[in-house]
């Protein structure tokens, strides 16, 4: 089963200081990252910058679509190369079936802010004891925003995602 985790950072870098970190976690075996994006918002910015993560070929990846999808939803960023229109309603279906409804967009939207920034991470196969150990003596702290993903949510997620129909 997948997790689908959501962390903010009272800093622009703090997110690719955790992608950092939990990519070199898995190297340990301690959690297994499928796919991951993260956003920054630099004070004084109008949107913040997005980034689809390394892992992005990795098996169980979600894809651009998604991460394109979620990130336009949340921070009102133009959508490029989702699928507008008619397949749009569909998409956001399969949203709200995994759990991303309008709390959770609302609850990101107000929490990640100019000065911040946050990881979205699809990972599985954590030994979260350890994984939380090594994050704090690594010095990183975040705020757990949202985590969530049943068997059932993350096959619904990635039949609506697949970009390789």
């Amino acid at each position: 089963m997948a997790t689908l985790t959501v962390w903010k950072f009272d800093t622009p870098d703090g997110a690719e200081r955790l992608e950092e970190a939990l990519l070199a976690l898995q190297k340990q075996e301690l959690i297994q990252v499928q796919d991951a994006a993260t956003v920054s918002w630099e004070e004084g910015k109008k949107k913040p910058k997005t980034r689809q993560g390394n892992s992005t070929t990795a098996a169980g990846a979600l894809g651009g679509t998604f991460w394109g999808m979620l990130f336009g939803l949340i921070f009102f960023i133009p959508l490029i190369g989702a699928a507008i229109g008619a397949a749009s309603g569909a998409i956001a279906g399969a949203l709200t079936d995994v759990g991303i409804d309008d709390d959770f967009i609302d609850s990101v939207r107000s929490k990640v802010t100019p000065g911040t920034s946050a990881l979205f991470v699809l990972t599985t196969g954590a030994v979260l004891d350890r994984v939380h150990d090594a994050l704090q003596a690594q010095g990183i702290h975040g705020e757990l925003i949202q985590t969530n993903l049943s068997a059932d949510e993350e096959a619904k997620l990635r039949a609506a995602f697949d970009e390789n129909a």
